[in-house]
């Protein structure tokens, strides 16, 4: 019996994916566990690897297709002993989808969840509310019935599937009611906002913004799937994650001076080049790391059931990448040299940069570094990742005129913005993580105590 290879959810909060590239192709021979196929998601590219073994009979959606929901069939595999041109022949006349929520499903996936899913109840950042679909439109998991055509026009527009009257079979939104969207017909009214918390004003619509502008003005370029979800993710952490800010200057000399020593010290590799060079980075996620152990209290992740104490300093760092930004994760950076945290942020932003991080090296975490000071920004505010109850930004470090002893002294000096979730902590208790971090950042021979 042909066997039906899904559309696999490489993590926990995976919708979609784009199917970058076919590694194998119709009529070749696989075997479990080779890799078959690349699949984009917001973050990262990731190989899938094949479960059974068999022959591929047909390939249902070609490489380079876009916003491929999970649990689509994507290709069928035909097993040993049967014949490979009768199962493509069938997939192609009728291709097999995936069975509903309520159903078992007709096949294993491509390739099994990714490990990061052990933490999905900490880690999955909170989502941005979804507009309703009618039952017609929605499978078990929420996904709108549509045509990928329909989706690629929609897409285009700029307009949610959840939006859009399908009238295809059983609801189906199909490329004509997208056309008619397009126009303002078939759109259902934006969903409520949820009556338990505060009204939001609702944002100007596609329509609304472009009326602003003269035709031929401006080039529409559509979103794609990492700028959306950091525009949902952000958008829900920001209206529901109660912030407030916490900034202090810190005299860093005594790290600058410690930061040129060991670099001028750092054993060299055969070339003669350095095995490692510290940035002031790597100190600020090793003092931040320490000072949460010493404030344990803030090491903390809310959830409406409780609070979630951590035990370990999990560091996450925003590295820019083309299109938006990630956040890898040093994990138990309490416990790692500055050599070690350097050459970890070194792999994880090349690796970050050419999306081949994995999801449990960027999910999760309990808090996280935004450091802005390479582009001679001196102050800012980060918005909270949930879900992290802290984010420390970092501003670039200058030298400034300091009065010490009722003398003017130059020092050099670097401005941190704490970010707290109120939630989970207070203002006395987040000033007590700053000021751990000042002493740290300003002694940094403490963080080896």
């Amino acid at each position: 019996m042909p066997i039906n290879i899904l559309m696999p959810a490489l993590s926990p909060t995976m919708e979609k994916g784009n199917l970058a590239k076919w590694l194998k192709k119709e009529g070749d021979k696989v075997k479990s566990g080779d890799v078959i196929a690349e699949i984009e998601t917001d973050k990262a590219t990731m190989e899938v690897e094949a479960v059974d073994e068999g022959t591929i009979a047909k390939i249902l959606v070609p490489e380079g297709t876009q916003d491929v929901a999970v649990n689509d069939v994507i290709a069928v595999l035909a097993g040993d002993g049967e014949d490979v041109k009768a199962a493509g022949a069938g997939a192609a006349s009728a291709p097999p989808k995936a069975a509903p929520a309520a159903e078992a499903p007709a096949a294993k996936p491509a390739t099994a969840p990714a490990p990061a899913a052990k933490a999905a109840p900490t880690a999955a950042p909170v989502a941005a509310p979804q507009p309703a679909a009618s039952a017609a439109q929605a499978n078990g998991h929420g996904r709108i019935f549509s045509s990928p055509l329909a989706r690629r026009l929609a897409k285009e527009a700029g307009i949610e599937l959840g939006r859009i009257n399908g009238s295809g079979p059983h609801g189906r939104v199909i490329a004509r009611d997208v056309e008619e969207a397009k126009s303002g017909k078939g759109l259902k009214a934006p969903a409520a906002a949820p009556s338990a918390g505060p009204a939001i004003a609702p944002s100007m619509s596609d329509k609304q913004v472009l009326a602003l502008f003269e035709p031929g003005s401006y080039e529409v370029i559509p979103h794609d799937g990492m700028r959306r979800t950091i525009a949902q993710r952000l958008t829900a952490s920001i209206q529901t994650v109660p912030h407030f800010y916490l900034t202090m200057d810190c005299d860093i000399g005594k790290l600058l001076a410690a930061r040129e020593e060991i670099n001028t010290a750092a054993p060299k590799d055969k070339e003669k080049k350095p095995l490692y060079k510290l940035s002031v980075n790597d100190f600020a996620i090793k003092a931040l790391a320490v000072a949460l152990q010493r404030i344990p209290n803030c090491n903390v992740s809310w959830t409406d059931g409780g609070m979630l104490k951590h035990k370990h300093s999990d560091v996450g760092v925003a590295v820019a990448m083309p299109g938006g930004l990630i956040t890898p994760i040093i994990r138990k950076a309490e416990t790692k040299s500055l050599s070690t945290i350097s050459g970890e942020m070194k792999d994880f932003a090349a690796r970050a940069r050419a999306r081949k991080l994995k999801p449990e090296e960027y999910q999760g975490g309990t808090t996280a570094v935004s450091n802005l000071g390479m582009y001679g920004i001196n102050h800012f505010t980060a918005v909270i990742n949930p879900p992290h109850a802290t984010i420390l930004a970092v501003g670039t470090s200058e030298e400034r005129a300091v009065v010490r002893n009722g003398k003017i002294e130059v020092a050099h000096m670097m401005s941190v913005t704490l970010s707290c979730d109120h939630r989970a902590i207070d203002g006395a208790l987040g000033a007590e993580l700053i000021g751990a971090f000042k002493m740290l950042i300003e002694n940094p021979v403490m963080m080896m105590v």
